[in-house]
């Protein structure tokens, strides 16, 4: 386990809420300061904090996921969502101002964090706006 500070991991525990994993987890910070974020403890400072203990990269211009095909599915908190892109290849996925170190993704998996539906609808209506068409799959013999 890395070794990181307590106040450090609680703050990682905050962030944690807005990880996607998509082979990998994907802290999806579109937006620095939105109240989503900032009602949980994550804004600037926090953010700035654990890039200094190494956890993560910070890049105002944002970072992003290359070479996706006309679909993809990303899992948020195990429960699988398709993304159709408006492309048949060479789609791109905007991941936002934040990724992980290894270290941080090391922590990622240790993690106890629990889901936060209002981050994932806002997750679902900034990919909307952004021209992606997402759908919710069930496993088998739901219909929920």
């Amino acid at each position: 386990m890395p070794a990181v500070d307590k106040h450090d991991a609680e703050l990682f525990r905050f962030l944690s809420q807005f990880m996607w994993v998509q082979g990998e987890p994907l802290p999806l910070i579109y937006e620095i300061g939105h109240e989503v974020y900032a009602s949980q403890g994550v804004d600037l400072p926090a953010l700035n904090r654990l890039e200094t203990a190494g956890l993560l990269c910070l890049d105002s211009a944002g970072y992003v996921k290359k070479w996706f095909g006309k679909h993809t599915r990303l899992f948020y908190f195990g429960k699988p969502t398709k993304i159709q892109f408006p492309q048949d290849a060479n789609n791109r996925l905007d991941l936002g101002h934040a990724i992980l170190t290894e270290k941080g993704k090391t922590l990622a998996g240790l993690s106890n964090a629990t889901r936060n539906q209002r981050f994932y609808e806002y997750t679902i209506e900034t990919w909307f706006h952004r021209g992606l068409v997402t759908s919710s799959i069930l496993a088998p013999g739901r219909s929920n």
